[in-house]
């Protein structure tokens, strides 16, 4: 028995490799004898960077930058000297696993350490990047980022208008002198898998803010009115209009801000990180394809990573089973996407804590996984 496992992260538990060996000691308890690939899987959020990191065998980079809340933390990037090439995940800078649940608050939450790893890349001689946008605990258009970059946002007066989706309403002059000039020879690829646009009922505020802390009604209509005069100013002083652009509402609006003022382009992240591995070529003589992620829903079959690796798997005449921390029941729909089979890793009564203990959940996937290869 022939099987190739691609596992994308479970946000929160566990990494896309992490999750993948679970799979593999859960296949190997019933099957010993069967030939297994593990795979890294991604889709622009936790985990981008270091699939790419790894299949172009580049270098991590350390660096403490500023958190969401000011305060400094632990991010890396990915860098490739030869290549010149750059992977970030904006999550490493600004992600839900470096506040508590109680400190969200997408009034004050800044993008600027994401610029700040822009900046100590390009230092370094970076100008090739690739950024995941997902897993981000902010909501501020890329102000912070942008900022961080050597823009300057200020209100009518001249007086900076600060950081976080509360500023956003109060920017009326920009001004670039002090960008760094090496910005022009940068070339930046954005890997996201949804296609909201900025502002608006599906846009980045309305959609992606109540779990960023927006959980009134009075916080979402202030932050997407101040996201929507942000893109207005923006328009006229780029001479652009980008924030109907599918994905600029990305990583709370981010997408918006590498559009209209880098000039970036966007990717499905899981095509990118499929394309960069070719994992489609590894595929061919399997008999099996493990995929999942934390949760299949709705979403999952909008073209998220374990949809793509189903279709990818069919070519090839596989069949594709998924695991996932939970389901719901629009996950119906992943089969007639190519998932022939799919099953919650759960497996009591339990608060959602401890299923997220990163102990807990790889036991019951690999429990799980056991279980289902006995069968077959």
């Amino acid at each position: 028995m022939k099987v190739l496992v691609a596992m994308d992260s479970l946000k929160g538990s566990l990494s896309s490799r992490k999750a993948g060996e679970a799979v593999r000691e859960g296949i190997l308890r019933a099957r010993p004898d069967a030939r297994i690939d593990v795979r890294l899987l991604a889709d622009g959020g936790e985990g981008t960077a270091e699939v790419l990191i790894k299949s172009r065998d580049g270098k991590r980079i350390n660096r403490k930058v500023t958190g969401p809340f000011g305060t400094l933390v632990n991010a890396s990037y990915g860098y490739d000297p030869d290549t010149h090439m750059v992977f970030i995940d904006m999550a490493s800078a600004v992600g839900f696993h470096l506040i508590r649940e109680e400190e969200k608050n997408p009034m004050t939450a800044t993008t600027y350490g994401v610029g700040e790893m822009i900046k100590d890349a390009v230092n370094r001689g970076g100008r090739d990047f690739i950024i995941g946008l997902g897993g981000s605990v902010t909501n501020d258009g890329g102000l912070g980022m942008l900022e961080a970059l050597g823009y300057r946002f200020t209100d009518g007066s001249g007086i900076p208008v600060g950081r976080g989706g509360q500023a956003l309403g109060k920017v009326e002059r920009i001004d670039v002198s002090h960008v760094i000039p090496e910005l022009a020879e940068c070339t930046f690829r954005i890997a996201c898998d949804v296609e909201n646009i900025l502002c608006g009922p599906k846009g980045a505020t309305y959609i992606y803010g109540p779990q960023k802390g927006a959980e009134t009604e009075q916080i979402k209509q202030q932050l997407d009115a101040g996201m929507r005069h942000f893109a207005d100013v923006s328009n006229a002083f780029l001479g652009t209009c980008c924030d109907c652009e599918p994905g600029s509402g990305c990583g709370g609006g981010i997408g918006y801000a590498f559009f209209g003022y880098l000039h970036a382009k966007g990717e499905s992240g899981a095509e990118l990180i499929m394309r960069e591995t070719k994992i489609g070529e590894a595929m061919k003589g399997c008999d099996y394809v493990v995929t999942g992620e934390g949760c299949l829903d709705a979403q999952s079959v909008m073209g998220k990573a374990p949809v793509r690796i189903a279709r990818l798997a069919k070519e090839v005449n596989a069949k594709v089973i998924a695991f996932a921390g939970s389901v719901t029941k629009e996950s119906k729909k992943c089969n007639a996407c190519g998932i022939d089979a799919y099953f919650p890793i759960v497996r009591g009564i339990t608060t959602r804590e401890e299923a997220m203990n990163p102990q807990k959940a790889y036991e019951n996937l690999a429990d799980t996984a056991e279980q289902v290869f006995r069968l077959l």
